[in-house]
């Protein structure tokens, strides 16, 4: 079953940073921004550890993580669930999940290590206007709004 579909891909490529959570072993929860990500294929996202030692070090003490994105005009995106891994050099499979990584990537930034989450749970992120006036909420009127409220102009 295809969890992250071509909807969702869509998505992902017109969100700039995605968000992800992961919880240590005390059960503390974190939440950071992670520039460097991509879907791989209908159910794996990787993400690049490129200054992420906590997430890290959740990952490896909790599997679980949830890694969310939104388009912040839209005000559309998606959450997803799952359960993560943390990918060295050294490991034999690190360059097969690093592969997508590294057109993003660029000479800028140092690849620490991949975190791999594969995928069980998928849920839709929308702004509660769609759902609290849904007659005079539209994704251009959201887009308008937004780039009203930030001061940017459409190219």
């Amino acid at each position: 079953m295809s969890l992250l579909t071509s909807e969702v891909h869509a998505a992902a490529k017109a969100s700039v940073l995605c968000w992800l959570a992961t919880v240590d072993a005390d059960g503390q929860p974190n939440v950071s921004p992670k520039e460097i990500w991509t879907l791989v294929d209908d159910r794996h996202v990787v993400v690049a550890h490129i200054a992420s030692p906590v997430s890290v070090r959740n990952v490896q003490a909790n599997p679980r993580a949830c890694l969310s994105f939104v388009d912040v005009f839209a005000e559309k995106g998606f959450k997803l669930q799952g359960a993560g891994r943390v990918l060295f050099p050294q490991d034999a499979d690190f360059e097969r999940w690093a592969a997508p990584l590294y057109p993003l990537l660029g000479p800028r930034f140092p690849l620490h290590a991949v975190l791999l989450i594969d995928v069980d749970a998928v849920q839709p992120i929308v702004a509660p206007s769609y759902h609290l006036f849904p007659a005079a909420t539209t994704e251009a009127g959201q887009i308008a709004g937004a780039m009203q409220r930030y001061g940017v102009q459409p190219q």
